[in-house]
């Protein structure tokens, strides 16, 4: 370690402040009250995709938590056919008709994979468009 420079024990947030990304980093050694908001220069590179990862972590188990309350799958009901697809706010989801009821709900489409492969095919036989 060079003289001036401080080991980062942990980036704990990140602001944009006047048009630049800052991040407030907790320094190795240091008391919590040392805590200072950095400019990316002043950070390694490595240390700032490692946190930028888990920020995205974190957005996609907060992402689909209605997802959740909603799915047909937990409530037992049965699938009756996929309505739609979409990949708009990240993995792929269906738009789930079920069985007795006008309900439809966007499951993913890897759970639907595996609970309901046939209806999962029907749907995509449905939608199959061959060029010539």
């Amino acid at each position: 370690m060079m003289e001036g420079e401080y080991l980062v024990e942990k980036i704990q947030g990140r602001r944009v402040r006047h048009g630049i990304v800052e991040y407030y980093i907790k320094w190795d050694g240091y008391s919590k009250d040392e805590n200072t908001w950095e400019p990316r220069e002043n950070i390694h590179e490595s240390l700032i995709e490692q946190f930028e990862k888990s920020l995205i972590k974190k957005q996609e188990k907060n992402k689909y938590p209605k997802l959740k309350k909603l799915n047909g799958f937990e409530r037992g009901l049965v699938p009756d056919e996929i309505i739609g697809a979409t990949n708009a706010c990240g993995p792929l989801l269906f738009l789930m008709k079920w069985k007795k009821t006008d309900e439809i709900h966007l499951v993913l489409a890897k759970e639907a994979n595996i609970k309901c492969p046939q209806v999962v095919i029907q749907f995509y036989e449905k939608h199959l468009k061959f060029s010539s």
